[in-house]
């Protein structure tokens, strides 16, 4: 059984606690978290995606006001590290240090230094470190990967992905809203699908992005191009400047030489294959969401078991230099290349 802890409780930490606890080899032992209301199990956390809004039991759980604390007197496989994104770096060096596996939270940090000193302190503790992008685990979004990479419907001719939402009011001390802190829309949100370009295509060759700075002084509202020496069009557009009442969406449009993906999470069925010469149908997918499949190769990977290569932190680093790549091309008008 995996003893498992999380550092930090709002939103996120919550989702945690309920995919760890839904495994059978895991069980969350112990808490953190500097607000005392947060350990008392209190509903009503809310985020842009549903999953974390229930009474949580924590009568069975230590819970602690110090992550530091935590880790030196608590023994545990894994931590759980959600946490505004100007902690991540220090407190996966800390769980590393003291020789437990770290899933941390996206972005992976706010600078490519923060990214390298965490993936130097995973090689030197030789424990496991895996950052959160959900996204490349999320059931419709790795079913297009698969159809992509099959090459059943040919080479992709253009893709375009879009994350939008209104602006989020539900952190902690409001610290989503400010730049300084969590890097602004750009690198909180919009890293996700710049990270499954990734995934799917590699580094583009350069990037043009264009943003509108508003509500945290980073870039709120962006839309980037992506270059690759084959051709494909492909495109990103994320922020989370939308109006109170449209909610969340994230979608995305891939046309391939025989067939075209067509994905929109408010849409039912919201995962669509368009063949060319071919009715269009839903395909299969994996049960649950990106979170608990993330947290699921997580723990399959510290039991030992066979698991694909999905994510590594060399990678999450280098999307972190993709989304800073692109706020350069804002700041000055141009590309930047990679």
């Amino acid at each position: 059984m995996l003893r498992v802890g999380i550092i930090g409780m709002g939103f996120m930490g919550k989702m945690h606690l309920r995919c760890w606890n839904a495994l059978e080899n895991a069980r969350v032992v112990a808490v953190c978290d500097i607000e005392p209301s947060r350990l008392a199990g209190a509903g009503g956390t809310s985020g842009n995606i549903a999953g974390a809004e229930e009474q949580i039991d924590l009568s069975e759980v230590e819970c602690f006001s110090d992550g530091a604390e935590m880790l030196a007197s608590v023994n545990l496989d894994a931590v759980s590290i959600t946490l505004p994104t100007e902690l991540h770096a220090r407190y996966t060096r800390i769980a590393l240090q003291t020789g437990v596996n770290v899933l941390c939270e996206k972005p992976m940090a706010l600078t490519l230094e923060e990214c390298a000193s965490m993936i130097a302190a995973a090689k030197d503790s030789g424990k496991l470190l895996q950052v959160g992008h959900c996204i490349r685990f999320w059931p419709e979004y790795a079913c297009a990967k698969q159809i992509i990479d099959s090459r059943t419907y040919g080479k992709v001719l253009s893709a375009s992905f879009q994350r939008l939402s209104s602006t989020p009011g539900w952190s902690w001390k409001g610290w989503l809203l400010d730049g300084a802190r969590s890097g602004g829309a750009i690198l909180d949100m919009h890293i996700h699908d710049s990270d499954f370009v990734h995934y799917l295509f590699g580094l583009p060759q350069s990037v043009f992005c264009r943003g509108v700075k508003h509500v945290t002084g980073a870039y709120d509202h962006v839309l980037t191009s992506y270059h690759y020496p084959d051709g494909k069009l492909v495109s990103a557009e994320g922020g989370w400047i939308m109006a109170p009442g449209f909610g969340f969406r994230m979608s995305f449009q891939i046309v391939l030489e025989g067939a075209t993906l067509t994905y929109d999470s408010t849409r039912s069925p919201s995962l669509q294959v368009c063949p060319v010469h071919a009715e269009s149908y839903t395909p299969q997918i994996a049960p649950g969401d990106g979170y608990s499949q993330e947290i699921s190769h997580f723990a399959h990977r510290l039991n030992g078991a066979p698991a694909p290569s999905i994510l590594t932190p060399h990678q999450s680093a280098a999307s972190v230099r993709l989304v800073l790549a692109e706020r350069q091309s804002a700041d000055t008008g141009q590309p930047v290349f990679l």
